[in-house]
This record gives C-alpha cells, sequence and structure tokens, in this order.
C-alpha cells in the first residue's frame, strides 16, 4: 500500500504542476501549491478489552489553509499510510476550491482494521486520537469529517472528547455528526444527489444551441446521445423535473454502497433508466430483447440486505425476479453499451486494458481516481465527456459546508432546503468549470484544476 499511496500522492502533485505550469505559475508558487503546510505524524496507545496495549500510527496532514479552515475526512484503515493521507488532503484543497466552498485541504488516518475491533475498542480508537490532533484542529482551523471506515457515530465519540479536553462546546469542529448532535439533514445522500445534480447539468448544456464548442472531437455516438437527450427533456433547465417517461437514457453504476446507491436512486427518481448496479461480488442486469430493462433501485436494495448480495435481486417495475436477470463482472459493467458510465467504487478501474472497449459517452467520476492518466487522454481524444472526481462526488463535502454553517449559526434548515442550496452550489460549480473548457477548449478535469488552482493563487497572492 506504501507503494500505492505514493503512486497516489505523486499523480495529485503531477497534476497541479502540470496545471500550474499551462497558468504559467513561477516555480516557487508550484511548490507552494503542492508542499503541505503542516504534517502531523504520531503513535498513541490504544488499550484493547483484554487488558493489552496497542501502539497506533495516525496523522493528520493540513495541505493548504488560502481560501479558509483545512477540511478533510478521518479513515481508519490497515493499509493507509502517510503519502496516501498526504494525496487525499492535496486533493482536498482542489475539490473545495472547485466546489466553491470557504475551506482549504486537510485529511487524517489511523493505520488500523476497524472491523476487527469492538465497539468499546472502536471508541477508545476515536478518543485517543482525538486527544493527538486536538490542539492544531478548531471550527475556524481545521473541520474533520468521516471518511473510510469512520461514520456518524465515530465523530459523535470525537466531538464529545474534543469538547471534553477544551472545556466548551464547539459543535462546527466536527462535520458528519448524527443530526441529534447537529449533523445536517440531507447528508447521507449528499455525494450520489450532488452527482446527478452535476450530470443534469451537464445534460441541459448539452441541448443548447452552440454547446458543442466544448466537443470540438464530438463523435456520431455523442451526436446521438445529444439527440436522445434533447427528445427527453422537459425543458432545457431540467429544474428539479424528470425525464419523460419514454426515456431511453441509460446508465450503469458500479459500486453499490452510500454513493453508488444513492446516484442509482436518485438518478431513478429523475427520470433516468439505471440498467445496471454492481456490488464488490458482481453486477446485475435485466435483459429484454436486445435491450436492458430499468432496475427498481430501492426495491434492489431491499433485495441486497435480505440476501446479503445483489445476485438474483432482479427487480424491476416493483417485483423481484430471481430468474429474470444475469449476473455479470464488474468488468463487464464498465463495458456495457449504455449512455452514461457511473464507477462509484474503486480507483483506476477504467485503464489501458479496458478503456479500448468503454462504449458510453459520458463517464461522471463518483469514485476518487477511477480513471487512469492514460485512459483519460484515450477516452478524451474519442470524445468521450468525463466529469472528474473533483467536481462529481463534491456533494458530500458541500453539505459538511451547510452543516458547518448551521453549526455556527445555531440554526438548521429542513431536508429540502439543504438540497435545494446544495443544488445551487453544484450548479453553480459546474457552471464555472463548464464555462472555461467551453472557453479555452479543454477537457472538463483540467478546467477544474485550472479553475481551482486560480482560486487558490489568488488568496494566496
Amino acid at each position: 500500500m506504501e507503494n500505492q499511496g505514493k503512486k497516489m500522492l505523486e499523480s495529485a502533485q503531477a497534476l497541479i504542476k502540470k496545471t500550474a505550469e499551462k497558468l504559467g505559475l513561477k516555480e516557487e508558487m508550484i511548490r507552494r501549491l503542492i508542499e503541505p503546510e503542516m504534517v502531523y505524524e504520531f503513535s498513541f496507545p490504544v488499550k484493547m478489552d483484554n487488558g493489552q496495549v496497542r501502539i497506533l500510527k495516525g496523522w493528520r496532514i493540513q495541505h493548504n489553509s488560502a481560501l479558509g479552515p483545512y477540511k478533510g475526512g478521518i479513515r481508519f484503515h490497515p493499509e493507509t499510510v502517510r503519502e496516501e493521507v498526504q494525496a487525499l488532503a492535496t486533493l482536498m484543497t482542489i475539490k473545495c476550491a472547485v466546489a466553491g466552498l470557504p475551506y482549504g485541504g486537510g485529511k487524517g488516518g489511523v493505520a488500523i482494521d476497524p472491523k476487527k475491533l469492538s465497539s468499546a475498542e472502536l471508541e477508545r480508537l476515536s478518543r485517543e486520537y482525538v486527544k493527538k490532533i486536538a490542539h492544531f484542529i478548531g471550527e475556524d482551523v481545521d473541520v474533520p469529517a468521516p471518511d473510510v471506515n469512520t461514520n456518524p457515530q465515530i465523530m459523535a465519540w470525537m466531538i464529545d472528547e474534543y469538547q471534553k479536553i477544551k472545556g466548551y462546546q464547539s459543535k462546527a469542529t466536527f462535520t458528519g455528526k448524527p443530526v441529534s448532535m447537529g449533523g445536517s439533514l440531507g447528508r447521507t445522500e449528499a455525494t450520489g444527489r450532488g452527482g446527478v445534480i452535476v450530470l443534469k447539468a451537464l445534460l441541459s448544456e448539452l441541448v443548447k444551441d452552440g454547446s458543442t464548442k466544448i466537443l470540438s472531437r464530438l463523435n456520431s455516438s455523442l451526436t446521438l446521445l445529444k439527440q436522445k437527450v434533447s427528445k427527453n427533456f422537459v425543458s432545457p433547465s431540467f429544474n428539479n423535473q424528470k425525464l419523460k417517461s419514454n426515456n431511453e437514457i441509460t446508465i450503469a453504476v458500479q459500486g453499490f454502497g452510500n454513493v453508488g446507491y444513492y446516484f442509482a436512486k436518485i438518478a431513478s427518481e429523475a427520470g433516468f433508466k439505471v440498467v445496471a448496479v454492481s456490488d464488490s461480488k458482481g453486477a446485475i442486469i435485466k435483459p429484454k430483447g436486445d435491450k436492458l430493462e430499468a432496475l427498481d433501485i430501492p426495491l434492489v436494495m431491499e433485495c441486497k440486505k435480505e440476501k446479503g448480495t445483489l445476485a438474483g435481486c432482479y427487480c424491476a417495475g416493483g417485483v423481484c425476479d430471481t430468474k429474470g436477470g444475469k449476473t455479470i463482472t464488474n468488468e463487464e459493467l464498465l463495458e456495457l453499451p449504455v449512455d452514461i458510465l457511473v464507477p462509484a467504487a474503486l480507483e483506476n478501474v477504467i485503464n489501458d486494458k479496458n478503456m479500448k472497449n468503454i462504449k458510453a459517452k459520458i463517464i461522471i467520476e463518483m469514485a476518487n481516481g477511477p480513471v487512469t492518466e492514460e485512459a483519460y487522454e484515450y477516452l478524451s481524444k474519442k470524445g468521450v465527456i468525463i466529469v472528474p472526481d473533483v467536481l462529481a462526488n463534491s456533494g458530500g463535502v458541500t453539505v459538511s459546508y451547510l452543516e458547518w454553517v448551521q453549526n455556527k449559526a445555531g440554526y438548521y434548515w429542513s431536508e429540502e432546503e439543504v438540497n435545494s442550496k446544495l443544488e445551487v452550489m453544484m450548479k453553480k460549480a459546474f457552471e464555472a468549470i463548464w464555462e472555461k473548457a467551453s472557453k479555452k477548449k479543454i477537457p472538463l478535469k483540467q478546467a477544474a484544476f485550472e479553475v481551482a488552482l486560480e482560486k487558490i493563487v489568488s488568496a494566496m497572492v
């Protein structure tokens, strides 16, 4: 994992360096954009249920604070290493700038497998970790949140320990908390919802006259998608409206965790035809003639909870049929003849081995780094539109920001109000990137990094 973390860090830094050079930034500024401002690495003891004490390694890395307090999650994973945490902190700086949030980037981690811990051990781990970071975080300094293998319950233990240490209440120091402790309504679905908002904003642009200026290599399959989108739109603005019932815009979603499930569910509710979903064990589809039938996503989830796997959960039209579908691999899902592909699980799943077999015209990166650099270059040249992860999956950190605002104000919004604010902010973020990409005729990922770096540099000068 150390090598993988190193590669991740090198990749993130190379992207920033490449973008910064294109913007004509000086070497000293590029170094400031790449190097973290603070790196905290520490060992700490955690008492196990059997009375033994384990010494664990932890990190909190604060990358850049030009736009505001550091913001980023805390992950518990046995293969966590410093380079991985630094890479993620670096990308959080970009993501917060892309999303238009008044935050810099940070990240935390502990090298531990939390699945092997009891609830009591997990609580002690969470509290001991906070004891190490308490003196350099705070609502206006560094605001942690959940990440891999951490959740609202762990945030509840952490904020409780933090407040004991500080001797005063400071709900805004952590986000992703339970609603009863100041967490925001709508946070659970926020990342998936944000991805659908961005997809709808992209399709709205594709049906506008003159939008093809971004698509200088517009291929025939994308032209056909544009015709399909135009035919199925209720209105060009697409504000909170569904596609027509005869919609044929198809989506395959790899990953059925929190992000993938809510993306699939909310996309289905908006009228898209989600024809394939997968978990770690494989994917499901329901063929109907030469087409794929739309899956009933909430029913599929109910079935998965009962069976523990997606296999056999061929639910469509309100009915689950154990025989009417087909199980395929996660790799096969990526190569399905769909309009939109949503990798929402692992990184690097679209790579030099399968890039020539990708048939989707649009890829929405809901996982972190699901498309390798080589595959990105190849698919972009083919005219595939790839919405980068720093934009597509920024709905979670955006609602974390809304939670922080509510905590600081002591005033709380309804779920409908939170979702409405999320939509406004995600659309605004997309429009800034689309405008840059259209004007300079560059891919959305390059445009996103340029928008982010311009904001950060203007605050650093």
